[in-house]
């Protein structure tokens, strides 16, 4: 018996150290991998982009070369496959500061009375009253404060290509950038619809003009994992009831 208890012991002591490890064992002491290219694309379950039609070969010195350039012909994306650059600019600033004050106070008296009287064989009389309370006081306050200060600065420039083309017109992009410095892998991402109308004559769209914008910018890397807690802790954390 009290062998199982020690191997169960053992066992637990082994995940909890097992879950505290936020690194993977295959990227211990060296850089992480980066994506493949067009990985988050999908092109092997999007037909639009992975079945364009062969183009026939020009002769040599043809009067219409398609590498040539072409001044009836809009640059803007228009179908999927075109890349067009996405403006991410964003200043936010924001201060939330709530006040909360709450007070109750009730009070209450439950009570019963009654009298009685009785006679003896002497002929004497003789009674009495009886009275009974029960006197309640509850008092309930609550104060609270939080103050929220937010400021947020990101200015970057990505090239997202079209997926996918909606029967108004509209079209869905999607984008994805890394860089890695130092071991360190910093991600881009940005998603979204767009409206041709809204694509410059340069071929580029501010973001605050993305409906359904997604947009992250990460990393991965030790830096990033040294700035996030264990995942022992962080479970520790959402069962922890203190």
């Amino acid at each position: 018996m009290k062998n199982s208890m020690n191997k169960a012991i053992l066992a637990a002591a082994t995940l909890v150290l097992l879950a505290g490890c936020a690194t993977k064992p295959e990227e211990i002491g060296r850089a992480p991998d980066l994506s493949p290219v067009a990985a988050h694309l999908g092109m092997e379950n999007n037909p639009q982009l992975s079945g364009y039609p062969v183009r026939p070969s020009k002769a040599s010195y043809s009067l219409w070369d398609q590498r040539s350039t072409n001044f009836f012909k809009d640059p803007r994306a228009a179908t999927p496959g075109d890349v067009l650059t996405v403006i991410i600019s964003i200043n936010d600033r924001a201060n939330l500061d709530n006040k909360t004050d709450r007070e109750r106070v009730s009070k209450g008296i439950y009570g019963a009375g009654g009298s009685f009287a009785t006679s003896s064989l002497s002929g004497a009389a003789a009674g009495g009253d009886m009275d009974a309370s029960v006197n309640t006081h509850s008092d309930s306050k609550s104060k609270g404060k939080g103050t929220i200060e937010r400021s947020e600065d990101i200015r970057l420039q990505v090239a997202a290509i079209v997926t996918d083309t909606l029967p108004n017109g509209n079209m869905i992009i999607r984008g994805s950038q890394e860089v890695r410095v130092n071991n360190e892998l910093r991600v881009l991402n940005v998603a979204g619809v767009v409206r041709p109308r809204d694509i410059s004559g340069n071929n580029t769209i501010s973001y605050d003009k993305i409906a359904e914008a997604r947009i992250s910018y990460g990393g991965r890397g030790r830096l990033s994992e040294i700035q996030q807690p264990p995942y022992g802790q962080q479970i520790l954390d959402q069962v922890s009831p203190f």
